[in-house]
């Protein structure tokens, strides 16, 4: 996706509970007008320039957490509505999909496991209609893929992690709200996550 960096930013802070980072921190809105999209993020992530993605903030304690949008190219994409990804399990698979793809490996003896956790449709306060959908993928990598014998090749877990996405459709363009978290993690911080899911939204670009 051809991506352009957000324009701006304001501060809106409520009361909330993080189970792992720190307690009691509120959430922050991220509004970008030009792109025409927002959504709340914990106020202890701190944002990451250069990432590739249009926006993207990351927690500083867990630093395998974080939360990224990408938008489809507006020269390139006729998106009317989310629901020309089909249904939303045919969307999850597309988003798996693109997950595997981006997470290819070329080292030797590293295989990746992966399945869809969960899809569903929501109607937001705003009107427009979004799909949800949770995988999760696991990273398994042999220590010495180059021994002899097989026993010392011994195959460990090297990730586990939950990636959640909010797909919507605005301005003939396809929106996804992108978090990614631990598994390991993912029960303590779950409420928090589901609010930054159920906050993001689509609207009328201005740029």
């Amino acid at each position: 996706m051809a991506l352009i960096f957000s324009s701006y930013i304001f501060s809106r802070v409520g009361l909330h509970n993080v189970a792992l980072a720190q307690p009691s921190v509120g959430f922050r809105e991220y509004i970008d007008t030009f792109d025409g999209y927002s959504f709340k993020y914990p106020q202890n992530w701190i944002q990451v320039r250069g990432s590739g993605a249009d926006i993207f903030f990351r927690d500083p304690f867990v630093l395998d957490e974080n939360l990224s949008v990408e938008l489809s190219s507006p020269s390139s994409s006729r998106y009317k509505s989310v629901e020309d990804l089909g249904p939303p399990q045919e969307a999850g698979k597309k988003v798996l999909k693109q997950y595997l793809t981006e997470f290819m490996s070329t080292r030797l003896g590293v295989r990746r496991e992966s399945n869809i956790v969960s899809t569903s449709t929501r109607v937001a306060d705003d009107g427009r209609t979004y799909y949800q959908v949770e995988v999760n993928i696991k990273s398994y990598a042999n220590n010495n893929e180059l021994a002899v014998m097989p026993e010392d090749r011994v195959t460990r877990l090297e990730w586990d992690r939950r990636y959640l996405s909010v797909l919507g459709v605005e301005n003939n363009r396809l929106y996804e709200l992108r978090l990614q978290t631990p598994e390991s993690v993912f029960l303590e911080e779950e409420n928090e996550l589901r609010q930054v899911m159920d906050s993001f939204r689509v609207n009328k670009a201005s740029g």
